[in-house]
């Protein structure tokens, strides 16, 4: 996940400052510094935040998969004790 926010928002990003470089009418070579650095930090902020994502994610599945298991186990023992009384 981690790797498609970081391509989504680093070419995100690229496209809107080559937008703003060509209507405030600068030169091409300003324009790609701009993008290399924007495209960078951007790139690394969508990987930080699709890393977040799926760890918070996979801590949810996993904490909703040990509950439902808890559940069964417990539901599964008050059975099996009612069935030997």
């Amino acid at each position: 996940m981690g790797r498609a926010y970081s391509g989504v928002l680093g070419s995100l990003a690229v496209s809107f400052i080559i937008a703003r470089g060509l209507l405030l009418g600068m030169l091409p070579n300003e324009i790609l510094t701009q993008c290399l650095v924007v495209f960078i930090s951007f790139a690394f902020l969508g990987y930080w935040i699709g890393f977040a994502a799926e760890k918070t994610v996979s801590e949810s599945v996993e904490n909703r998969f040990r509950s439902e298991m808890a559940r069964l186990q417990s539901a599964a023992a008050s059975n099996d004790s009612e069935s030997s009384e």
